[in-house]
């Protein structure tokens, strides 16, 4: 068994998201949101080398003398996958794991909002879900790709640096590829998928151009397309979506956006009052003809008026999303008032405290 592996047993008994292992300081856990030491002495760069370098291949130590960073899986095997990324750093080498649960949640376990269930069963478009990191996105997702997974009949195809959740084939088949082991790139994958015969197509991360572009054309071609912004609005997931392009392109993104484009799910992890772990919160935004209207006219400051006319459709604000959870008591006022975007909603709930 590797050393690193007691490690990861603590984190999943003590119910932690990430373990944090750098050289000068002792191993650290995150908990429900805050970093916690754990009770030993730091580690040195060469004790956190040996640890790290234990569950490498060749390959990957190989890359990591040239570039200095690495993305990677691991799996303990009855535990759970991680989500790795190893690193150099002022006072040597270090690296932070996330934990991914080896079983995947349904829609309602995870306490989002059920109208997204609806994105699953579309045919073809773009679904974005969006938030920072550590905001459960993938864990989202994974849920709806699973959804999917159970009630139809189609070809999946996940392209994800690296994979985390394992899906196993149940009424659809399921293709995950892995940047760097599987493809060299999510643009080389999304061209290679046109060719795959695929119904739905998860892009883990649209960090570039080109990946962006190759992901609306091929929602524009027939493929219902998943993909990952760090952004938690739906406006400013629009936004950053026009303003990756070049200013002469940027009007025709915005008519194929406007076509393509099926929904935005934003989401936030709050910490919960009863200090039991966090809960989600949600921007949902779904398409309509109104809403590519608004998309091809660049007109986004009216997405939020559009949002709050459409709560029939299901549709709802972060900010509402907040308030409700508030009403719930499954969060503080403090923590309300610190996530919400407009803080005058919650500014006396804070002060009456």
């Amino acid at each position: 068994m590797a050393v690193i592996d007691k490690f990861f047993r603590a984190l999943k008994d003590q119910g932690g998201s990430d373990l944090h292992l750098q050289a000068g300081q002792p191993p650290k856990f995150r908990v429900h949101g805050r970093l916690e030491p754990l009770n030993m002495p730091p580690l040195s760069n060469s004790e956190a080398k040996k640890i790290l370098d234990e569950i490498l291949n060749p390959l990957q130590r190989k890359h990591f003398s040239k570039n200095w960073d690495l993305d990677f899986s691991y799996e303990l095997d009855g535990i759970a996958r991680f989500r790795c990324n190893y690193l150099m750093h002022q006072g040597g080498v270090g690296a932070v794991f996330r934990i991914i649960p080896t079983t995947i949640k349904t829609i309602e376990e995870l306490g989002v909002p059920g109208s997204i269930r609806n994105f699953c069963t579309i045919r073809t478009g773009l679904v974005l879900v969006t938030g920072p990191t550590g905001s459960g996105k993938s864990t989202t997702l994974a849920s709806m790709i699973d959804e999917i997974n159970t009630t139809a009949s189609k070809h999946i195809i996940t392209i994800e640096d690296p994979i985390e959740f394992v899906h196993p084939n149940k009424k659809c088949v399921v293709t995950q590829r892995e940047v760097g082991t599987d493809t060299n790139s999510f643009a080389t994958a999304l061209r290679a998928a046109a060719r795959e015969d695929p119904d739905v197509v998860l892009v883990g991360e649209m960090r570039d151009l080109e990946t962006i572009g190759l992901a609306i054309t091929s929602a524009e071609t027939g493929n219902l397309v998943f993909g990952t912004l760090h952004t938690n609005s739906a406006a400013k997931t629009i936004d950053r979506i026009i303003d990756v392009f070049p200013e002469a392109q940027q009007a025709q993104i915005r008519t194929m956006l406007s076509v393509s484009l099926q929904g935005v799910v934003a989401q936030l992890l709050l910490r919960r009052a009863d200090g039991g772990g966090r809960v989600p919160v949600n921007e949902v935004l779904i398409s309509s003809p109104a809403l590519g209207a608004i998309v091809r006219e660049g007109a986004i400051h009216k997405i939020i008026s559009y949002i709050e006319s459409g709560r029939g459709m299901g549709m709802q604000l972060m900010d509402d999303s907040i308030l409700a959870r508030l009403k719930e008591g499954l969060v503080s006022p403090n923590e309300a008032y610190m996530k919400s975007s407009d803080k005058s909603r919650f500014e006396h709930l804070v002060k009456d405290r």
